[in-house]
Order: C-alpha cells, then structure tokens, then sequence
C-alpha cells in the first residue's frame, strides 16, 4: 500500500521522476483551465445566464465576501491567488470519487509548494501596499527585540502550512481506503462524502490563512503619537 502518491514512479531517468502526485496535479491543472475557459466563454452581464455562471458568481462572490472579512479592504487585488488556491485545493479533494484517484494534496511535495507560493505572496502583496521600507519595519514590531521571533513566525508558519494540509488530507483518503477494504459496501460511501466536506473545508482553511497572513503584511500601521483634539468648552449656564 503506497501511503503517498509520490511512490507511485510510472517513469524515472536519473534524479527525475514522474510520480503521480506530478501526473495528478497537472491533471487538475488542465482540468481548471480547461473548465475556466467552458464556463467564461458566454459570460452574460444581463439576460438570463447560464447555470456554471451563476454557479461561478456564487463562488466568487463568496470568496470577495470572506477575503474582505479577514481584514483585506480591497478583495479584488487578492481574489486571483487565494481564489486559485481554494478552487485548486477543492478540486482536488471533489475528485477522489473517481477510483484509484489520489489527491495530490496528500503529498507532502504538493502542499510545501503551495505554502511556498503563500510564502512569497506575502512580502510582496505587503511591499506593493506599504513599499520596502514599510513591510521591513512590520518585523521590527513593537520592538526591534521582535525581528528574530517574527521570521521565526513567518518560517513556522509556512511549515504549519504545509503540514496542516498534507496530514488533513492524507489521513482521510487512508481511511476510506482502509474501509472500502473492510467494508466495501455502504459505509465507504458515507465516508467518501465526509472526506469531500473535509476537503471542502481545508481549502477553506488553507485560503484564509492565506488571506490573515497577507492582511498582516498588508496592513499599514497608525502612527504613534499623533495628539488627539481637545474638545471645546461647554457654555457656562446661566
């Protein structure tokens, strides 16, 4: 029994492998791109629209509204990244009704890459808002006693990232597996249901971290010291 996706090697020259979990994720690649491209071919602004349209509007209309309640004001300039990030880690876990399938989200390999993009995302939305200079002094705060801790924070949960992702989705397609072998009848199938909510709920999870760490990076500090107006004398009653 192969625990990951990465041990299943269909073709190696060298140090280069072709696993399935790189099979599986330019899968899902080609998958995503070729559906963006059915349902946005006859995007409608009026009239009656088609049901993947308004499916689509749904989504993304949902994911504006959760990426500004992380504190993000402006969700359009995100919507691309986190967007592809929930659309890409959902698509994956919606396919593991198909058999023999393996979300590459259970490799280790694939969710490192993915806490990597969030990685370098993160600096750069938050030098684009607060320039180099500003996003610099964000690890300087309160104090410059701070700077170690908070690239030991920005280090750790990167990692935290990918780990969370990978033993999520890991440990749920083993146990369906394990159970389609012991039962392979009806209680598989509730369990492939539970491990689509499950799926569902990580990439949930996954973009709004996303989303809290750039809102973090992102967000310009007050100043300090600024004094506050005195308030006008009350008439004296006579």
């Amino acid at each position: 029994m192969n625990l990951t996706s990465d041990q299943l090697i269909f073709w190696q020259h060298g140090f280069f492998k072709l696993n399935q979990t790189i099979v599986t994720t330019w899968a899902m690649m080609l998958l995503m791109a070729f559906g963006a491209m059915l349902i946005t071919r006859r995007l409608r602004t009026e009239g009656k629209i088609s049901r993947w349209q308004g499916a689509l509007e749904i989504i993304v209309t949902t994911l504006e509204t959760q990426i500004k309640e992380v504190g993000l004001a402006a969700p359009r300039k995100y919507l691309a990244f986190l967007g592809t990030l929930f659309v890409f880690v959902a698509t994956c876990a919606v396919c593991i009704i198909i058999p023999g399938y393996k979300p590459p989200t259970e490799s280790l390999s694939t969710t490192a890459a993915l806490a990597l993009c969030v990685f370098l995302a993160v600096p750069l939305y938050g030098i684009r808002e607060q320039g180099l200079g500003g996003y610099l002094k964000t690890y300087t705060q309160p104090t410059i006693i701070m700077l170690p801790f908070n690239i030991i924070s920005e280090l750790s949960r990167t990692l935290a990232l990918a780990v969370r992702l990978f033993g999520n989705m890991m440990s749920g397609v083993m146990i369906v597996g394990i159970l389609l072998t012991i039962t392979p009848f009806l209680f598989p199938i509730v369990m492939t249901a539970l491990g689509l909510l499950t799926g569902m709920v990580q990439a949930y999870i996954f973009t709004i971290l996303a989303g809290v760490y750039i809102a973090a990076a992102t967000l310009v500090p007050k100043p300090q010291g600024v004094p506050i107006p005195a308030s006008k004398p009350l008439p004296k009653q006579t």
